[in-house]
């Protein structure tokens, strides 16, 4: 498994603005060699969206899951890295988890689990109105953004699960995109994802 962890292990002391992300892909990045390219969407660009977090500054964390991962147990162990960082001292709001697709499920998850209503995630291209039913278990909780594009059957808007949910949520916003990429739309590196997310995890909940 190619592992791609950045920061996170030699963080002692932080300094009191610096902010973390958490990135979890999507499924085929989890199934594909990242040369690979998908037949109607090209190559996952998981380094370049990896670098473009960087290249603003935020310690990112992420790696290249294994093959049928499963979403639940994973988020647990994301869960306990979040944990650890807040027993740092490190504020929760400086802490955002971003998911693409299955990745997206994994963060609804670390929602969840996690149960802090101050850390920020950020789900893309990651709900269906079946979920609701399907996946009774996923609560929101925190300072969520959900990010869909129009032309995508595989996320649409997530205002249901907002509804349903039991646990608290500081923010909600959603952002529908119009690229004509369907669910292509969260292989590229694209800024009109990737901006949101970065105002989302500087604590900017009205995206100026």
């Amino acid at each position: 498994m190619l592992f791609c962890i950045l920061g996170f292990s030699q963080e002692k002391t932080a300094p009191t603005d610096q902010r973390y992300i958490f990135f979890l892909h999507n499924k085929f990045v989890e199934e594909n060699d990242l040369n690979t390219a998908h037949p109607e969407y090209g190559k996952a660009e998981y380094n370049e969206i990896i670098s473009s977090f960087k290249k603003d500054n935020f310690i990112v964390s992420s790696e290249i899951r294994s093959k049928n991962t499963n979403a639940a147990t994973y988020a647990k162990k994301i869960v306990k890295q979040i944990n650890n960082l807040l027993k740092k001292g490190i504020s929760p709001n400086s802490i955002t988890v971003i998911g693409t697709s299955k990745g997206g499920y994994i963060a609804q998850y670390v929602s969840t689990y996690l149960a802090n209503p101050n850390v920020n995630f950020v789900f893309i291209g990651c709900f269906r109105d079946s979920d609701v039913e399907e996946i009774p278990e996923i609560n929101f909780c925190g300072n969520i953004l959900t990010i869909y594009e129009k032309s995508d059957v595989y996320g649409v808007s997530a205002i249901k699960r907002k509804e349903t949910s039991k646990l608290k949520i500081n923010h909600f916003k959603e952002i529908e995109l119009n690229t004509n990429l369907k669910h292509g739309f969260l292989f590229k590196a694209s800024d009109a994802w990737i901006i949101p997310c970065k105002k989302w995890a500087n604590g900017n909940y009205q995206l100026h």
